[in-house]
């Protein structure tokens, strides 16, 4: 650097004023240099010329304003917060741009303040661990039990104490999950193994048909008319391919079929012919909306009119698709005109480069914490702070363009990664629940059965036994087996009077399980908007604005108490879906 210039900057150093400066230095090539502070590296700020020093001084002290505030802001909320380790991402991410943000000021302070945050919540955490550590000590003391019923519930409540339970790091969480699951596993294999009944052939396709019919009537009311149609095709196959059933079943279960897939197929042709219809409507209301943006291209009034492009384009985002052949033209007239606007915004502002450093260093921080939750099983907590995330990065302004579009996909892949495994979770745990409910019905249906036929027999045995009470021939042991018959009538009648009860019970417990069998209507997810790269000239990324899906605890599912074991005719205990997962 020319010798003058550098005297230049080092007479406009000595002279300037701000909070902090101490912890600050000029270089030799003029390199705002921040010290190494106790929580933070030395690294270069900015950097200025002699034209532009103080231009972008002022930038950066007001910068280091809005840390400060954020600072502040948090701190007013660890202050109030019940459970502090919810606070541990916004602690992380505010860390992380302490040590790459781009202002200038007095960061001892606040450096100071997130260390001892971090103090705190790592005591919490060992805290917490310890809690969940004597939950799992008591499940795995609970594998070898014997006593069904009670150590089923026993599991579900220790799942569910272990969702209300704060929270500890994810490596730790996952070894004793990993623990209880394995107490879990070990407990449901030898309930299972204790309540095996084999099936007969008839009621083998009796369950594929009743299971067919439900997955249709289940779909009836689908709206993934693609997925749905191919999965009517394979089901209709199936049904060809399965025997005959029980006769007075067979056509009952056809004609719910055939309803069903015909119910779905008439709402299809419906649906589709509505969808042309309103495409027309949202191309004449996003021409409107394309015409506004274009007589905004040339406007000079920075602020306001970006407000109103931001506006149009939250209006543009809501309205839906278009016919196909018109949305290109439609798009890129719109881009054209709001690119013209924000290139000229961009010229006239020659310190905009400090601020889209800065925006970047803040999306970088809020991209590494989604990098960290992306592998979480803390489905509820983790959803609720991605969108946190989204809503925050939706907040920050531009950034160059050289690294919108890479830093904006990496984000985006991260939530991907979190919800879609999210999704697969509660999948995997909804079959697991309706597959343990469906097996329990058809044991308690066989021993419906069972019972009926072991009270008939019962029956025909006590009006044996009257028939013989009438026969008895007079003699001198006549009066004697009156009386032993007598005892044989009563006993049959007593055996009779606990089967109806079993019966009775057994028949309410069938119905509680059809119940929970009956098909529940599917609820179609909209399609998210396709990611569109971020563009430098606005504050909203264009793509990913549907918050996450609705988090679904699938816990275990319950029989009704007091069944009966149907090969045995013995008193047991309730079946559960084994397993679960962690919320």
């Amino acid at each position: 650097m020319d010798q003058s210039v550098l005297l230049s900057l080092e007479s406009w150093w000595s002279e300037v004023s701000f909070e902090g400066k101490d912890n600050f230095t000029i270089g030799d090539n003029g390199e705002i240099i921040l010290k190494a502070l106790p929580g933070g590296k030395e690294r270069v700020v900015a950097t200025v010329s002699a034209e532009t020093a103080a231009a972008i001084l002022k930038t950066l002290t007001e910068k280091f304003a809005e840390a400060e505030a954020r600072a502040k802001e948090l701190e007013t909320e660890w202050v109030q917060a019940d459970d502090k380790l919810k606070l541990q991402g916004k602690v992380e991410r505010l860390k992380d741009y302490l040590q790459h943000a781009v202002a200038v000021g007095n960061y001892g302070p606040i450096f100071a303040l997130v260390a001892d945050w971090e103090k705190t919540l790592y005591e919490l955490s060992e805290e917490n661990y310890k809690e969940r550590l004597r939950v799992i000590e008591q499940a795995e003391t609970l594998a070898d039990s014997d006593s069904w019923k009670e150590t089923t519930q026993a599991f579900k409540d220790l799942a569910e104490k272990w969702k209300t339970m704060g929270n500890i790091s994810k490596a730790k969480s996952d070894v004793l999950w990993n623990r209880m699951e394995a107490a879990r596993s070990k407990f449901y294999d030898r309930k299972r193994t204790n309540h095996e009944q084999h099936e007969q052939e008839m009621l083998r396709n009796l369950d594929l048909k009743m299971e067919l019919v439900e997955l249709a009537e289940g779909s009836a009311l689908s709206e993934k008319w693609k997925a749905s149609t191919e999965d009517f095709r394979q089901w209709m196959e199936r049904w060809k391919a399965t025997g005959r059933t029980v006769a007075d079943k067979n056509e009952e279960l056809w004609q719910r079929f055939i309803t069903a897939k015909n119910t779905f197929y008439d709402r299809k042709k419906v649906h589709f012919d509505q969808i042309q219809g309103e495409q027309e409507q949202n191309y004449a209301q996003k021409l409107a909306l394309l015409e506004r943006a274009e007589q905004l291209k040339d406007s000079t009034e920075w602020g306001a009119t970006s407000q109103a492009y931001a506006t149009l384009m939250e209006e543009w985002k809501a309205i839906g698709k278009v016919p196909l052949e018109k949305a290109d033209e439609l798009w890129n007239r719109l881009t054209a005109a709001k690119d013209q606007f924000f290139q000229a915004k961009k010229s006239h502002f020659g310190t905009v480069k400090v601020t889209q450093d800065d925006n970047l260093a803040q999306k970088r921080a809020i991209l590494k914490r989604a990098e960290a939750l992306k592998n979480s099983t803390r489905w509820r907590e983790a959803t609720e702070e991605l969108n946190e995330l989204m809503d925050e990065w939706k907040k920050i302004g531009p950034v160059a363009r050289e690294h919108s579009n890479a830093i904006w996909e990496e984000f985006i892949q991260a939530r991907k990664h979190f919800f879609n495994r999210k999704d697969a979770n509660r999948d995997e745990r909804k079959v697991q629940a309706e597959k343990t409910v469906h097996i329990r019905n058809e044991q308690v249906r066989g021993f419906v059965t069972k019972l009926q036929e072991e009270i008939r027999e019962e029956e025909e045995r006590i009006a044996d036994f009257r028939n013989d009470l009438q026969n008895v021939t007079p003699g001198r042991k006549a009066e004697e087996l009156r009386k032993h018959l007598g005892n044989l009538i009563s006993q049959g009648e007593e055996t009779i009077a606990r089967k109806v009860k079993k019966l009775e019970e057994a028949k309410r417990d069938a119905a509680q399980l059809d119940a929970k069998e009956k098909p529940k209507k599917e609820t179609a997810t909209p399609a998210a908007p396709q990611p569109v790269a971020e563009n430098t000239n606005t504050a909203t990324p264009a793509a990913e604005e549907n918050t996450a899906p609705q988090v679904t605890t699938e816990t275990d599912v319950e029989t009704p108490a007091n069944n009966t074991d149907v090969e045995t005719g013995t008193e047991s205990t309730n079946t559960s879906v084994e397993g679960g997962t962690e919320e």
